[in-house]
């Protein structure tokens, strides 16, 4: 069966039989953790948008907790809003406590999703939109990171993407985020699967298996750059994602309709203390560097200079919407240019988006404007 086809086909299965992933390795953390010596620094600009829970009488409503699913066995700082968002306590403002679920990619968060052992799940647009197009009644609500933050990287004697040709290339599993980017531009070069060999790696892998040779080529998170090009100076980016696809939606919060239609408020509150700590990351680099890095593993210097690429310079991290139905239905387009979405009926950027919790949001603490990286 070809790799798309048996992409499709094991999202096909899990959307229609509705039955859980059980692949995971979790961890567990308290939103009502108490915040870093930054937090008082973002107190006052917080606590107006904080919503604060309370029951009719007026005491304190107990929190809800709520499961989400996170795509990488090893955090990255595309996903480390979810961090920041705990260290500075937005998620207990909001009345939340928040469980983690580290997966091995998207398509078992989706997965986890549909089948209803996650309420909540982190994942790159593809596997969304192949879960929909075989049948399941998935919403995405917000965005991680709406614009993509990974390089190709390669061994410097591959100065083009046609000499990827019989090499050995990282990917998560078909399907996921990794696999299909490096599909993208292998296809793009004129070269197909059969062309090269897929290793199954898991994300924390990556770095190691290159600098040993064992493959050829891996997407790579900035952070993962960045350690990578500082330990083998012989390794470089053949191509950097966000220049070549920057109308790509990338990283989509997403949820089960019907999970939607009975806990609407607390999808709100979940994206309320997202958006805020998108907030936070822009305007607390200090702070937001010594999270990421504790989050992630990686060097505080490492993550200084992943900062300047992803905040600074691209602003990755929506702090309005995020979800600009172009975007999704650009990405639409490149899924069904390159053959990633074979089976079944693509939903349209409209019928995949509900805009309505994060619009809510918005309508309670502001939109901000005056910067052409928000989104």
């Amino acid at each position: 069966m070809p790799a798309a086809c048996a992409a499709v086909a094991m999202i096909a299965a899990v959307a229609l039989a509705a039955c859980s992933s059980g692949a995971s390795s979790s961890s567990s953390t308290s939103a009502a953790s108490s915040s870093t010596s930054a937090a008082a620094a973002s107190t006052a600009a917080s606590s107006s948008a904080a919503a604060t829970t309370a029951s009719p009488s007026g005491a304190s409503a107990a929190p809800t907790t709520i499961t989400i699913g996170l795509p990488n066995s090893t955090p990255s700082f595309a996903n480390s809003d979810v961090a920041v968002a705990q260290a500075e306590g937005y998620f207990a403002k909001e009345g939340l406590v928040v469980h983690v679920d580290d997966l091995t990619s998207g398509v078992p968060v989706v997965q986890g999703v549909v089948g209803g052992s996650l309420d909540i799940g982190a994942s790159s647009i593809e596997p969304v939109v192949d879960a929909a197009a075989a049948g399941a009644q998935l919403k995405v609500i917000g965005s991680y990171a709406n614009k993509l933050t990974v390089d190709l990287v390669t061994d410097k004697s591959i100065t083009t993407p046609a000499q990827l040709r019989g090499k050995r290339l990282g990917i998560q599993q078909v399907g996921a985020f990794r696999e299909v980017m490096t599909r993208i531009v292998i296809e793009g070069a004129g070269l197909t699967t059969s062309d090269v060999t897929y290793v199954p790696s898991s994300s924390s892998a990556y770095i190691s298996e290159l600098l040993a040779g064992e493959i050829q080529s891996g997407v790579l998170q900035e952070e993962q750059t960045l350690s990578a090009l500082k330990k083998d100076p012989n390794l470089h980016v053949l191509l950097n994602f966000d220049q070549a696809y920057s109308n790509y939606f990338y990283g989509a919060y997403v949820v089960n309709q019907s999970w939607l239609a009975g806990h609407e408020a607390v999808a709100e509150k979940f994206l309320t203390a997202i958006t805020l700590a998108h907030r936070f990351m822009y305007t607390h680099e200090a702070a937001t560097v010594a999270i990421v890095a504790k989050n992630t593993g990686f060097t505080s210097a490492t993550i200084q200079k992943a900062y300047q690429a992803l905040v600074s310079t691209e602003g990755v991290f929506p702090v309005n919407s995020g979800l600009s139905d172009a975007r999704v239905q650009d990405s639409i387009a490149t899924m069904k240019q390159y053959k990633i979405l074979t089976g079944g009926t693509a939903p349209t950027a409209s019928s995949l988006v509900d805009t309505g919790p994060i619009d809510a949001v918005l309508a309670s603490i502001g939109t901000l404007t005056g910067n052409p990286l928000y989104d």
